[in-house]
């Protein structure tokens, strides 16, 4: 009996050695997390911004967050056609209606009535296009001119990138529209 108390004795001996180091090495980190909150008070313990400093880091994302998601929404809306498009293109052709002549020509008539008109859809698209590319090329430029601590998200980046690469394919369209490279009126 006596030797299983020396070993209970000698675990027990070693455990609290154990405990010790514990507690010392967690105090260590401690006054090394202390320090660190000491050197710079913008940050917390762990280096992460605090306070406004934060505030101001998330609140400039959104903005350019938000400008990206418009670029690629009306370069979107470049190539699929807007209500816009097709109010102008209405408008167009009941001018084009009114301003003939009852004794014109066929291709009189098709040029006023349609390819008029449609020569205006074109230029809506075109206009629906340009301004995605505006938008996307000043995302993806401003933190040039910003904080250059400050880094740009990656999604920021990509769906301003999207916006951009969309308005570049929507006025290719549209000009490719307008001067009847696609979809050619008929002739006479």
């Amino acid at each position: 009996m006596g030797t299983k108390t020396a070993e209970a004795a000698g675990n027990k001996a070693g455990e609290e050695v154990d405990t010790i180091e514990e507690e010392t090495t967690g105090t260590a980190a401690e006054e090394n997390s202390v320090d660190a909150a000491d050197e710079n008070p913008e940050t917390g313990a762990d280096g992460a911004p605090t306070g406004e400093e934060a505030a101001a880091k998330a609140s400039t994302g959104v903005g350019q967050g938000a400008a990206a998601v418009v670029s690629a929404a009306l370069g979107l809306v470049s190539l699929t056609g807007s209500w816009v498009g097709t109010v102008a293109q209405a408008r167009d052709s009941l001018y084009g209606q009114l301003e003939v002549a009852s004794g014109s020509s066929v291709a009189t008539q098709i040029k006023q009535i349609y390819a008029d008109s449609w020569n205006v859809n074109a230029l809506v698209a075109g206009l629906f296009a340009l301004a995605a590319l505006i938008v996307g090329v000043v995302v993806l430029v401003r933190p040039a001119f910003g904080n250059p601590d400050r880094v740009q998200a990656p999604w920021i980046k990509s769906v301003a990138w999207a916006g951009v690469s969309l308005g570049i394919i929507g006025l290719l369209l549209a000009a490719a529209k307008y001067t009847d490279i696609i979809l050619a009126m008929p002739t006479t």
